[in-house]
């Protein structure tokens, strides 16, 4: 789900890059403007499906990664609300699911590293 959630970025990420029709076109954002947060989008899209392929290890550095970067991310969604609505609120959603499924099952059920 992490590394859906980081394809999800990635192609947002690009659709804002790229000045699509898709967002709002006078969105205000707190940093700069579409382009700046698609670069952000990117980043965390970057970070969010290494931690997914960093979850395959079965490590626990990965499981608090992966936490790190669902959190990070939902933040950023949250500030990048103003772009997409709805499609933000979706993403911040899947984030909260994310952390709460690494936080409370993934420690038990994570592959032991050389068994």
């Amino acid at each position: 789900m992490l590394g859906l959630a980081g394809l999800f970025n990635f192609i947002a990420g690009i659709a804002a890059v790229a000045n699509s029709r898709v967002y709002v076109d006078d969105a205000a954002f707190i940093f700069s403007d579409l382009n700046t947060w698609g670069w952000i989008v990117l980043v965390l899209a970057v970070v969010q499906i290494l931690a997914a392929m960093a979850l395959l290890s079965g490590s626990e550095f990965a499981r608090w990664f992966g936490i790190a970067a669902a959190g990070v991310n939902a933040i950023g969604q949250l500030l990048f609300v103003q772009a997409y609505p709805f499609w933000s609120l979706a993403l911040f959603s899947m984030d909260i699911l994310i952390i709460y499924g690494l936080a409370m099952y993934a420690g038990s059920r994570m592959p032991k590293a050389g068994a």
